[in-house]
């Protein structure tokens, strides 16, 4: 199966890369910016006819959280019509699609994890381009396939992880914010999960419906989180807990955005790691 991935440079993207080796049936062609711009229709035709694409992983997406707020035009562009564009382009050649999302599409107010039918209320612009995004692929007769994950790092880019590791390494203390709640994910088992997807063809992708959760199990704030960086680390750094009120940002932020993944991991008979295993394993690929 020829397997496009857009938005190839980026955290998931590269961590694909890392692990394609171990799917020999799937030939993956990569493409970003100024590869590929997913906003011009006339050029993702012309690259899926081209290179024969049966499937796509998509990846690209605008995810500035803050700068959304004033720069709806390009986050729109990206995160909506650009996949409404590889959308109908796999509808034309019959193929599939995977889509990544965001947890950002709730509101945070619900006291358990969220399943994928739960209602969808984002509060920021970037959650609100990410649904369009989503309801291109969900309302397409297409096989494809929504996967929402959740405060997502690698050992590529720039997140959440090296930052703590560069800001721990400069300060003496620092304070994060403790009252928002989620899971960490480890783009390299993302990347993997999407690989198997697609790796089983005997089944649609779709068959138990385009909606599914993923993140790395277990419960963290990002005070947790940072807390747990330094330690792995070994950084000699204090972090100090932080209410939100007290950090503003331009966007508002779910406060507990939990996903349940009982059914991807029931559908594709997928097992995932803890979020401080993958976190581990992650630090120790960027120390090697």
């Amino acid at each position: 199966m020829n397997v496009l991935v857009t938005g190839a440079n980026g955290q998931l993207g590269s961590e694909i890369k890392d692990c394609q080796h171990n799917f020999k049936e799937l030939n993956v062609v990569y493409a970003d910016i100024p590869d590929l711009d997913i906003c011009n229709e006339d050029a993702v035709n012309t690259f899926i006819t081209i290179n024969g694409i049966e499937a796509i992983i998509n990846c690209a997406a605008y995810t500035a959280v803050d700068k959304a707020e004033g720069d709806a035009q390009n986050a729109r562009k990206v995160n909506a019509k650009g996949v409404l564009n590889l959308v109908k382009a796999m509808e034309n050649v019959k193929g599939k699609i995977i889509h990544i999302s965001t947890d950002y599409v709730f509101d945070g107010t619900k006291p358990l994890p969220y399943n994928e039918e739960d209602t969808v209320s984002p509060i920021g612009f970037y959650g609100k381009t990410k649904r369009e995004g989503e309801l291109a692929v969900i309302n397409s007769s297409l096989e494809g396939i929504v996967i929402r994950t959740s405060w997502l790092y690698s050992a590529y880019g720039n997140n959440f992880v090296k930052t703590m590791i560069r800001l721990g390494s400069e300060k003496e203390k620092l304070n994060v914010i403790f009252d928002q709640i989620g899971s960490p994910t480890y783009a390299g088992d993302l990347a993997n999960t999407c690989l198997v997807i697609l790796s089983n063809e005997q089944n649609r992708i779709d068959k138990a419906g385009k909606v599914y959760h993923f993140s790395n199990e277990g419960v963290a704030s990002w005070y947790d989180f940072a807390t747990a960086v330094m330690k792995i680390n070994k950084l000699d750094c204090e972090v100090l807990p932080l209410e939100t009120k007290d950090y503003p940002t331009l966007a508002k932020r779910p406060h507990y955005s939990v996903l349940n993944k009982t059914k991807i991991k029931k559908n594709f008979k997928i097992t995932i790691p803890y979020w401080r295993d993958s976190l581990e394993k992650c630090i120790q690929k960027l120390n090697s």
